[in-house]
């Protein structure tokens, strides 16, 4: 049996604790090997021209040139996968969502010590290993200038609607095309993104930003309000429990449900046993299986399932899980996704 190739991994951080802790936790991985290590990015540019690495986990905070600057002119020039290691505060998430919009495939916080070396170990494991996966230099950017914007649809939404969305790898930037193209006046949105807390709640600022609805982080027993977006804290269970005759929040810190939390099946699962038929569910990119049996759940009582296509996805593993079961409904582009939304909400049959 030819033996599996390891992921080949070239770590910048001008910390030698922090590169000493990555290289740790990613040795624990026997699929990836960290081939390389640099304090800057002149350094790391020499480095990754010799070695030739499947992907770079990156600092922005560095001497000499930041990692911002360094992200930007390596994805011009020598497109590779980039996953940025960011401190947990509100500074550092605002530059890791830039990050993610020049080009970076995800982004973890750095450890804090609320975390164990295992459990660090194990995420920043996943999310290189989702990195070497995923499609070099895609950009919404590209998607979003061809993009043809959804039609306000003249239906008078029954209290009843809501449309629940999931994404991990590449989400944040496919939900910064997706719900700026939703028109205002829509049911009630639910976002589960795979992503570290603080960084959730800048992104709904950013995305709150770019809509023509509010979009916030979701806190406990809020009831949902039409033309509003939630987004599920990083940490954090996300589920629909009924409420003032639609439906409101339940936030928990239950154990994870494919080493995520939020996951995007508790989300979709509570959908199918609150929402039913009245739900509209899309799957965008991400690696990984989750998501695909929860909308297969929801399929199975009627709501209309949509998933993201593997040419528009970062990573098609979570679309791709969910075609398999037969739980998606239609296999949507990411740039015909906001009008897919629209119509699936307007073919919904009432009861």
């Amino acid at each position: 049996m030819i033996p599996k190739k390891k992921i080949r991994v070239v770590v910048v951080d001008d910390s030698a604790l922090a590169r000493r802790s990555i290289i740790e936790a990613l040795s624990r991985d026997v699929g990836i090997e960290v081939v390389g290590v640099a304090p800057d990015p002149y350094v790391a540019r020499d480095v990754i021209l010799d070695v030739e690495p499947d992907v770079i986990t990156l600092d922005l905070e560095m001497p000499r040139m930041d990692g911002l600057t360094f992200l930007r002119i390596l994805q011009e020039h020598h497109p590779i996968p980039v996953v940025v290691v960011s401190s947990l505060t509100q500074a550092g998430s605002a530059k890791a969502l830039e990050a993610l919009a020049a080009g970076a495939v995800d982004v973890v916080g750095k450890p804090d010590g609320s975390q164990s070396i295992g459990e660090v170990a194990r995420h920043l494991a996943y999310l290189v290993k989702a990195a070497a996966r995923s499609q070099p230099g895609l950009r919404m950017t590209e998607v979003q200038h061809r993009a043809p914007p959804a039609q306000r649809s003249a239906i008078k939404y029954s209290s009843r609607r809501v449309i629940v969305i999931g994404a991990s790898t590449g989400g944040v930037e496919a939900l910064r095309y997706l719900l700026p193209h939703l028109p205002a006046g829509l049911p009630p949105i639910v976002v589960v993104q795979h992503i570290p807390p603080n960084f959730s709640r800048t992104m709904a600022a950013h995305l709150d930003e770019l809509c023509a609805f509010p979009v916030r982080e979701a806190v406990d027993g809020e009831v949902l309000e039409e033309s509003t977006c939630l987004v599920a804290p990083g940490n954090f269970h996300l589920a629909l429990m009924p409420g003032r005759g639609g439906y409101m929040t339940r936030l928990t810190q239950s154990p994870p449900v494919h080493h995520c939390r939020p996951a995007v099946d508790v989300l979709f699962r509570s959908a199918a046993d609150v929402a039913g038929k009245d739900a509209v569910a899309a799957l965008l990119t991400g690696m990984g299986v989750d998501g695909a049996r929860g909308m297969l759940a929801m399929r199975g009582m009627g709501a209309r399932t949509l998933v993201q296509d593997e040419q528009s996805c970062a990573v098609f593993g979570m679309p791709q899980a969910a075609i398999k079961m037969g739980a998606a409904e239609k296999v949507v582009s990411l740039k015909h996704m906001p009008h897919a939304i629209v119509q699936a909400l307007s073919e919904i049959r009432s009861a």
